[in-house]
């Protein structure tokens, strides 16, 4: 989450009215993330998050993240559910972005998570795969492997201005993870982003699943390798094995993992690597200075990168 575009008092109350939700109390924007521009609301009604999508987010693509998030809060997995204004249509426009309005979620992410949390985050991500094996619609994956070639060819020339190398180095590792790259494990809805920051906490039970704007359908393991990047390594790059067994414990307590599965694993979390080290790269070297946003730092990732390029066998992971 963050903010990229400024909302006037007169464009916000113009937007809110067919909502119904009553005079604002607060509003405020949000700095965490990199994708959108984020703003928590407050009215005599409830508590809200309002979201303006820029960047990778294209709008023939939000009906299909909207009704996602409607499809999972109705089966009774924790996640925001987007607010219907009178015209029935969730998605709507201010300052000449798309938007929409969320419910707000109890809850705090975990910085870093506990094993209790890591564990509990798994189980919520095989309900998220489970419960959505019903929803019909299709998103290909647009961070899918057949993109990292295109961000790579678009950092490579200015890769080495954030080290030395760099650019090389990237080359070889996914010429190395395409050679190998799975096309036949299950399949159906994934995250895609599911950092710490994506999952909302009551103590260490998960209130909400948030941000689906990459959801799409590819390999239901893939979600975990990103998952492994995201929950399984401190502030260092080292890699926490118990984490990992734990995630993958509460993940297998809801959804069995085939062999086919768990051999696939170190390859998924080798390519999840470096698609968040392509990402970040590309935001890093168009950063913003003046956007209320702190872009990730794509350097963080390369002892991850290594660490899964190193691994052999899935139980290095604990499954």
């Amino acid at each position: 989450m963050a903010v990229y575009t400024h909302v006037t008092p007169e464009e916000l109350n113009t937007f809110l009215v067919p909502y119904g939700i009553g005079p604002v109390r607060s509003f405020k924007g949000i700095a965490e993330g990199v994708e959108n521009s984020n703003f928590l609301l407050r009215t005599e009604k409830a508590s809200y998050i309002l979201t303006l999508y820029e960047k990778r987010v294209t709008a023939e693509d939000l009906p299909y993240f909207l009704s996602l998030m409607n499809f999972i809060a109705d089966k009774g997995i924790p996640g925001a559910k987007p607010i219907t204004p009178k015209n029935g249509k969730p998605l709507g426009q201010l300052c000449g972005r798309p938007a929409a309005l969320i419910e707000f979620l109890d809850g705090v992410s975990a910085d870093p998570p506990n094993l209790a949390q890591c564990e509990n985050a798994g189980a919520a991500l095989a309900e998220l795969h489970l419960g959505a094996l019903e929803f019909s619609e299709i998103r290909a994956n647009a961070m899918g492997l057949e993109a990292w070639g295109a961000l790579l060819r678009a950092a490579a020339p200015r890769a080495d201005e954030v080290q030395t190398g760099l650019g090389d180095l990237l080359k070889g590792e996914l010429l190395t993870i395409a050679a190998k790259w799975p096309t036949d494990l299950p399949q159906g809805v994934i995250h895609a982003d599911l950092f710490p920051d994506n999952v909302l906490f009551v103590g260490d039970q998960v209130s909400g699943l948030i941000d689906f704007y990459f959801a799409c359908t590819d390999m239901l393991t893939y979600d975990l390798g990103i998952m492994i990047n995201a929950w399984c390594f401190d502030r260092q790059g080292g890699f926490e094995p118990e984490k990992s067994t734990a995630l993958l414990r509460g993940y297998q307590a809801k959804r069995k993992l085939s062999k086919e599965e768990r051999d696939a694993l170190p390859l998924l979390a080798h390519g999840a690597a470096l698609r968040f080290i392509l990402t970040r790269l590309t935001d890093w070297l168009a950063r913003d200075p003046t956007a209320l946003v702190t872009p990730k730092d794509p350097l963080a990732l390369l002892p991850h990168l290594a660490f899964h390029g190193k691994a052999n066998s899935p139980s290095v992971y604990g499954a």
